[in-house]
């Protein structure tokens, strides 16, 4: 969240103009909105769902940093009943004599056959009593029961699942030590063993005190008066315990202050890359070495900083292929006065190149201050779209303060983009007023089908606000197929494999993985939007281990398990 100056006048110009148009947008979405309530494309049912959680943040006038950080969400099946849950993350005072108040708790909210959420955090041992920021999800110990990394500002926590709806702290008895300040977490089987190893992405060394911005009012500081942290590798050594490898898979030799990461094959080689998004400095993409050593290629392959050579506040991110060729790209999001940033993959390893402005993405995000992103298919019309959540880290004028309610000085809308093809995108019209109306403080942001309708809902976290779910009711354009991909040898299912869908003239690609957005963590699921195609002509998996495996076709609008296997093994 890094405060930096204008950089230009012009570009103070844009702002105004951007910030205008925005506005101008929003009020006729409202109208638009009040005169035809059924055209909307995302419904709020919060209030129905069942979930009733507003985030504690600490907020007490100390302007203490880790308040407007605020915290994930992590979509998960947690009984293995094939519904989804929720599992928000919540934070708590910040005492400097004493550390963290520990009297608010993360809640676990379980889905009932009739489709509410009931809050089962006293029974379910995951009422963590830590400061939360991030969450990621992955069966930790094979056993076929999906476990949980909760990151804190503080020491973090693993929750083993032990089936029944009960969770175990297993953090002492794993040889899990890792404390500070973590943020983001990816669980991804990095060295291709059979057992999914953690990565923790960390912010700075912090201690609630207050800065003090040019005026002398008390502000939320940015992390360059902070020490950053390196990050952390932990690897799953198969016996219940972690090893911490990150000073020999090279980690420590970088220090920056992470907030967003993804686990994905960036360079085509089979093998599982790790790229992270950094606040005020270079990203790094830790290319794997294949020998359990990374290193940090993001300069040479044109993903460290923009297209002007700078780095930016990177916050959340997403890796996805946003242009149907085959292989994925990088999209992060910013602070205020940068655009968010797209970066294409060109291709056979030969790196990215900024591609935000031509792609529509930079322009409608410059007056504002992204977190939570994700790319999805929102309408089935085979092309992926992103939703981009939004709120500030400073006062857009700190001098003049005309309320103390948290909403007015830091809120902002949410944008939605639909992918026309070819890389263009394009805000989404009237009917996603609904989730872009409200003002909030918006940062964690997960994405899965959560009415098991065949479409994807969401689910957002705000700071010192409520948590909304928004159910997909938008007309769609076409088909779809939902996909478990699971390994029996493994007894779990095969984090880090990568599917392609033929479907007529059309061929798609999607990697599973639960690490994207911001401190969230995604459904163990693959969804693929077909466009007007009602059959698969094939299905394609490649394994973690690199094995690939051809299943038959299938007629579309059908959620399946694709058990490792029983499928054709071809070269």
């Amino acid at each position: 969240m890094a405060i930096t100056p204008l950089r230009q006048l012009a570009l103070l110009a844009l702002l105004a103009l951007t910030a205008a148009c925005l506005v101008a947008c929003e009020s006729d979405t409202q109208g638009s909105r009040r005169s035809d309530q059924e055209a909307q494309w995302f419904t709020d049912v919060t209030a129905s769902s069942g979930i009733v959680f507003t985030h504690e943040a600490g907020v007490a006038g100390e302007m203490y940093l880790p308040e407007i950080v605020g915290a994930g969400v992590a979509l998960l099946d947690v009984d293995n009943d094939g519904d989804l849950d929720i599992y928000l993350l919540n934070g708590n005072r910040l005492l400097p004599e004493a550390g963290v108040s520990q009297t608010h708790l993360n809640r676990l909210f379980v889905q009932q056959p009739d489709g509410r959420f009931l809050d089962v955090t006293e029974d379910s041992g995951l009422g963590d009593g830590g400061y939360g920021t991030g969450v990621a999800a992955g069966d930790l110990n094979n056993d076929g029961r999906v476990d949980l990394y909760v990151a804190n500002y503080g020491e973090d926590r693993v929750y083993l699942n032990a089936g029944d709806g009960v969770f175990e702290d297993a953090t002492a008895a794993m040889g899990i030590r890792v404390s500070g300040w973590s943020s983001s977490v990816a669980i991804c089987d990095y060295d291709r063993d059979g057992w999914l190893d953690i990565y923790v992405v960390r912010y700075v060394d912090y201690t609630p005190d207050p800065c003090l911005g040019g005026v002398g009012q008390r502000v939320y500081c940015g992390p360059q008066v902070r020490t950053p942290f390196s990050d952390v590798l932990l690897h799953n050594d198969g016996d219940g315990t972690f090893s911490d490898v990150s000073a020999e898979a090279g980690m420590t030799s970088v220090a920056a202050a992470g907030l967003g990461v993804v686990c994905e094959d960036l360079d085509a080689d089979g093998w599982p890359d790790i790229y992270v998004a950094n606040d005020a400095s270079a990203n790094q993409l830790w290319v794997n070495q294949r020998d359990g050593s990374f290193r940090d290629t993001a300069l040479l392959m044109g993903a460290a900083v923009n297209l002007h050579g700078e780095p930016e506040a990177g916050m959340g991110v997403l890796a996805a292929d946003l242009d149907n060729d085959l292989d994925s790209d990088l999209f992060m999001t910013h602070l205020y006065e940068e655009s968010n940033t797209l970066y294409r993959n060109l291709g056979e390893a030969a790196g990215f190149e900024d591609y935000s402005s031509r792609s529509g993405l930079g322009l409608p995000s410059i007056p504002l201050t992204g977190f939570g992103t994700v790319a999805f298919d929102a309408d089935h019309d085979g092309d992926l779209d992103i939703v981009v959540v939004n709120g500030r880290v400073k006062r857009q004028n700190p001098i003049v303060v005309t309320s103390s309610n948290l909403e007015d000085l830091y809120g902002e809308p949410n944008l939605l983009f639909m992918n026309q093809g070819d890389m263009q995108f394009v805000p989404a019209g009237d009917g996603v007023a609904e989730f872009t109306s409200p003002v909030e403080i918006t940062r964690g942001l997960a994405v899965g089908d959560i009415d098991n309708d065949g479409d994807l809902d969401l689910v957002l976290t705000n700071v010192a606000g409520m948590a909304r779910v928004y159910r997909n009711d938008m007309e769609a354009k076409g088909h779809w197929l939902k996909l478990r991909l699971f390994d029996p040898a493994l007894n779990r299912d095969a984090l880090g494999a990568r599917v392609i869908v033929t479907a007529g003239d059309r061929r798609f690609t999607r990697t599973l993985g639960s690490a994207a957005s911001y401190q969230s963590s995604m459904p163990l699921e693959v969804h693929v939007g077909l466009g007007n195609v009602e059959h698969v002509d094939g299905i394609e998996v490649y394994w973690p281990d690199g094995e690939r495996e051809v299943f038959p076709g299938v007629a579309a609008n059908q959620r399946l398990t694709l058990h490792r296997g029983q499928g054709r093994v071809t070269p």
